[in-house]
């Protein structure tokens, strides 16, 4: 079977919501609660793994306990729209570690960033010195986030 092309199956899918909610579960735990057996459980997570529907584990971190309790949405439009300045700019705004979300988007603006830091002064300080410092930026919105209601990573 051709694991680029992969397509789960309900067993594969129980796996994915299980491993959403508790990614330390050991295989055999998991077996027993898909009803299977713990081999063929860990070669469905490993043919998830390498088919890419697994991108990576990870830990969820409670941002206002580590400092970083000011989210702010930041909407970018570029002044020109061709392929190597918006490149160059996606580039950089990669490297920044204050953006922990990036997408393309369409409407009135070209990119939607999701910045973390610990307060505005942080906030403004990493806006005027790194993000506006960036070449090809056009015009720029920032959403202050009052109250997150509702935040996962869980898709399935």
């Amino acid at each position: 079977m051709a694991t680029e092309n992969y397509i789960p199956d309900e067993k594969d899918l129980a796996i994915l919501r299980i491993l959403q909610k508790d990614a330390k579960l050991s295989v055999r735990d998991i077996a027993g609660k898909i009803n299977l057996s713990a081999t063929p459980t860990h070669e469905r997570i490993k043919r998830l793994e390498k088919s890419g529907i697994i991108k990576e584990y990870t830990t969820v971190v409670d941002r206002k306990k580590v400092n970083k309790g000011m989210m702010v949405i930041c909407m970018i439009a570029l002044n020109a729209h061709n392929k190597k300045m918006a490149g160059k700019f996606i580039e950089e705004v990669s490297k920044l570690k204050e953006v922990v979300e990036f997408y393309n988007i369409s409407g009135d603006f070209d990119f939607m960033l999701k910045i973390l830091a610990p307060n505005m002064d942080e906030f403004h300080e990493f806006f005027v010195n790194k993000l506006s410092e960036i070449e090809g930026i056009g015009q720029t919105k920032s959403i202050f986030v009052m109250n997150s209601i509702k935040e996962s990573v869980q898709i399935l």
